[in-house]
Formats: C-alpha cells, sequence, structure tokens
C-alpha cells in the first residue's frame, strides 16, 4: 500500500513538472513571433534531431535557415533554444557587456577545461582575462613568430618526402595538426612535446579522442548531463575520461616542470644569466588572483588546457582550410606568391619575422576571407543573463542562444557571391572580418596569435610548394571545430626558382 502511494506521488509529480514545462513553453514571449521548428510540447525538436550529425550540421541549419527565417526557435524538454544567422541579432548579442555567458552546451567541456577562460564568467573571467592580455603584447607575440617559423620549417621538412612531385593527393589536415600542437604546446607551455616526430604520442592521441567524443554529445541532448552521459554511452564515456586524464596529467607534469625552472632561472638572475622565453603558463605561475594569492595548480591547468583546446583545433581547421582554397584557385596562388617573392627574395632560409606581416596586405587578405568561407568555429552559443529586446518583442533571460556564423558569413545581402573565394573583398575593412573569431568583449584573446600562425605556416609551405588541386573536394564536418570528413587534400610539387 505504501508503495503504490509513493508510486502515484511520484507519478503525480513528474506529470505536474511535465505540464509545467508544457506551459511554459505555450506561454513563451516569443511565441507567435519567431518561427517554431516543432509544435510538438516537451519533446520538441528532440526529434527532429535525431538526424542531426557532425557531418550535415552546416547544410541542416542551412536548410532551416531557408525554411524557417535568419531566427527561429526550438524547444528541447521544455528547455527553449533560439537560433540565429540575423546580423542584427548576432551584433546585439556579441557586443553586450552584459551577455558574457556562454550557452550551457559548453558545460560538457567543464570535464576537461574547468573554469577557464572559455567558461568562466563573472568576477574570475574578468580577473583571469586581465590576467592573461599581456600574453599577447606585440612584444611577447614577437618572440612567438620564432616558434611559429621553426616548427613550420619542420612541417615542410615533415611533407617534402610525401609531396611525391605533386603527383599523388595528401591529406594536409593531420600534418597541419601536430605542428599545430608543437606550436601551442612550446608558446603555451614552454615545452615542446614533438608531435611532429610522434604522430602516436598518448597526447595527440588524447586531444583527438577527447575532441571527436565532445563533437558527438554536442549534436544529442540526452548526452550533455553527465549522469544521462555515462548511462547511455558507457564507451564514450570511458574514452573521454581515460582521455581527459591523460591529458590533465600531461599539464600538471608540464606545470611542475616549468615551476623548478622558473626557479632556477630566478636564481640564476642573480648572475646576470638571461632568462627564456615567456610562455603563457609563466605569466599563470607569476600571477595573483583577485584575492591576491597566487593561483592554484587546477586554475593554472584549467588556463593552459583553455589555451590547447581554443589554439591547436583551430589553427589547424583555418590553416589547413586556406591551403586547400589556394590549391583550388591558381590565379590567388600566383598573386600570393608574387606577394612573397618580392618580399621575401629567392632565399628560402629566410626565417619569418614579426615585421613581415604588416608588408604582406594580400596575405592578410587571403586569410580573412578563407577564415570567411570556412570559419573554424561555425557557431557560437550564448546563455542570456538578463532579457534581450530584439524587434517585436524579447528573449528572456535564461534563454540560449546559438549564433550561425556559417550562415551569416556566406549570407548574400552581406557578400556578393558569397561563395566565391575573392580575397580582394576583404582589401577594406568589411563588415563581420573579425567575426571567425568573435567580437565584443569575450572575442578571442588569441585572434592575433592564431593569424600570425596561419600566415607563417602560409608563408612557408606557399614559398616551398606549388599547391596542386588534387584529390577529392572537401566535405565540411563540424566537430566542435569544422573538419572535413574525407579530408583535405591537395597535391604539393617543389616549387622551382
Amino acid at each position: 500500500m505504501l508503495l503504490a502511494l509513493l508510486l502515484t506521488l511520484t507519478l503525480t509529480l513528474v506529470v505536474v513538472w511535465l505540464l509545467q514545462l508544457a506551459m511554459r513553453e505555450l506561454k513563451h514571449p516569443l511565441r507567435g513571433l519567431v518561427p517554431s521548428v516543432s509544435q510538438v510540447p516537451l519533446v520538441g525538436a528532440a526529434w527532429q534531431m535525431r538526424s542531426f550529425q557532425p557531418d550535415n550540421l552546416h547544410e541542416k541549419f542551412s536548410e532551416y535557415v531557408q525554411r524557417f527565417g535568419r531566427s527561429f526557435m526550438a524547444t528541447v524538454w521544455g528547455q527553449v533554444i533560439v537560433v540565429t544567422a540575423e546580423p542584427r541579432h548576432v551584433d546585439a548579442l556579441l557586443h553586450s557587456q552584459e551577455q558574457l555567458r556562454k550557452s550551457s552546451i559548453y558545460g560538457a567541456l567543464r570535464g576537461w577545461l574547468g573554469n577557464g577562460l572559455l567558461l568562466s564568467r563573472g568576477e574570475q573571467w574578468h580577473g583571469m582575462r586581465k590576467i592573461i592580455t599581456p600574453t599577447f603584447h606585440f612584444s611577447i607575440l614577437e618572440q612567438f613568430v620564432e616558434v611559429f617559423d621553426r616548427q613550420s620549417q619542420r612541417l615542410v621538412e615533415r611533407l617534402q618526402p610525401v609531396a611525391k612531385g605533386g603527383r599523388e593527393p595528401i591529406n594536409i589536415y593531420p600534418f597541419v595538426g601536430l605542428a599545430a600542437l608543437d606550436i601551442i604546446t612550446e608558446t603555451a607551455m614552454g615545452v615542446c612535446v614533438d608531435a611532429q616526430l610522434d604522430a602516436e604520442s598518448p597526447v595527440v592521441q588524447a586531444v583527438r579522442a577527447v575532441t571527436n567524443t565532445l563533437a558527438t554529445r554536442f549534436m544529442r541532448p540526452h548526452l550533455l548531463p553527465p549522469l544521462l552521459f555515462r548511462l547511455c554511452w558507457p564507451s564514450g564515456f570511458q574514452k573521454q575520461r581515460e582521455g581527459i586524464q591523460c591529458l590533465h596529467q600531461f599539464t600538471d607534469h608540464i606545470i611542475e616542470q616549468r615551476r623548478q625552472l622558473l626557479r632556477r632561472e630566478s636564481e640564476s638572475a642573480a648572475d646576470g644569466q638571461r632568462n627564456s622565453r615567456n610562455a603563457l603558463l609563466d605569466t599563470l605561475l607569476r600571477a595573483r588572483g583577485v584575492d591576491g594569492q597566487p593561483l592554484t595548480d587546477k586554475q593554472i591547468r584549467d588556463e593552459v588546457n583553455t589555451f590547447i583546446f581554443e589554439g591547436h583545433d583551430t589553427t589547424t581547421s583555418a590553416v589547413s582550410f586556406c591551403l586547400y582554397l589556394l590549391s583550388r584557385h591558381a590565379d590567388v596562388q600566383q598573386r600570393l606568391f608574387d606577394e612573397l617573392l618580392a618580399h621575401f627574395g629567392r632565399d628560402l632560409d629566410r626565417c619569418v619575422v614579426y615585421a613581415d606581416f604588416a608588408a604582406l596586405p594580400y596575405l592578410n587578405c587571403v586569410v580573412r576571407e578563407a577564415l570567411r568561407l570556412y570559419p573554424p568555429i561555425p557557431a557560437v552559443g550564448r546563455c542570456l543573463e538578463t532579457d534581450l529586446t530584439v524587434v517585436g518583442g524579447r528573449i528572456p533571460a535564461g534563454t540560449n542562444v546559438i549564433l550561425l556564423l556559417w550562415q551569416l558569413l556566406r549570407d548574400e545581402t552581406l557578400f556578393a557571391d558569397p561563395l566565391l573565394f575573392q580575397p580582394e573583398r576583404q582589401l577594406g575593412k568589411g563588415a563581420y572580418s573579425n567575426i571567425p573569431f568573435s567580437a565584443g568583449p569575450r572575442n578571442c584573446i588569441g585572434q592575433k596569435f592564431a593569424l600570425f600562425e596561419v600566415k607563417t605556416v602560409v608563408i612557408k609551405l606557399l614559398r616551398q610548394f606549388v599547391l596542386l588541386p588534387l584529390g577529392p573536394d572537401v566535405q565540411p564536418s563540424i566537430k566542435i571545430v569544422l573538419r572535413s570528413r574525407n579530408g583535405v587534400n591537395l597535391g604539393l610539387r617543389q616549387r622551382q626558382y
């Protein structure tokens, strides 16, 4: 009797809760103002999302924009999500000083990135942003360019044996990914993992496994809560846990190594010996938090892991798709090579330095146009801290909003012939020229770092090789970061001077 009573009470509470969710959906302020992709209570868009995959996400969102307009809403188990590629809404959100909270979907990253700069908010975010910003001062970036150049030269050397005179296509993505990992670990941590010499290293495998698992979770709302993730996909949960454990152990080891090195350098400084290059990790080890105390090891690890996450796959994507576009547009490639030849001459041993970037305007246009067509992060999300006023109504606080950068950057009302690769359109600072790095207060803190890295790799490869249109065309796949499900293929032929 008691058990039956408890079951009845539990069922009643569940039904009441579900009814409350359904009523909240029906009374949502956007009902009637923004098209909804589903009218089914509670389940909402969950049924449609069964067909969403990383390999078709960009196509699905384009399809929905065509069907419902630039802005539409979806509900999933009572949660309202607004999706928009409307320029006015994108501007209002990204440039707001109030809407700084990341979408709840980013919570899936917390097991790896903790409360680092990407996921933190409020006073902690402001404090850490203030600590890290000096790391990207031009005087520090100037030192980093030497790392970009050296690792890019190693990339050239790794590609020469597989180029085969441009007779066979090469998937450039994994080669660039290893170079990017070497660059980010050396600049962020002061230690190089030599990924280009050991593609099967545990760290390289862990980064790949964790990002692939997270990409699947982003497509499946029921896998976002940790408990449901563990119950519904135990193999994925185990793979992600093992990968994160490997990355945390690696980071902890490097933190302790670097701390000891700084201690030795501090002692040797008294003898007039010069310190080594400054790394992001050094800044964190010397920093004080808002309470005046040194940062904890966990705080430091969260920031370093965040920097590696944001600066590894994203740069790999940017470089790979830029090289791909150059291989498919011989006229653009030739014009860019002519600019490089006029500036660098025929000396292939000449290193890239910080001052070179200002003297290469067409290179800047090429990189920015490639980022427009293939943004490394095709969508970003915010969870509204306060109500956001939009034309005809308001979006209430607590709503998750997804900004479709892929669709925005290919909008024909913003860009003439938007699917064409035309670097010349970037000569003037046009609309949304920096949007691939987000915008406003929470823009990418390392965007100059990333641009200089991309440009350095492109310079080194284009001076050494002619890029040829070999292999299949890319098939975009959004696994958090933009990739291609069949690789990024092109041919490489040694350039003759």
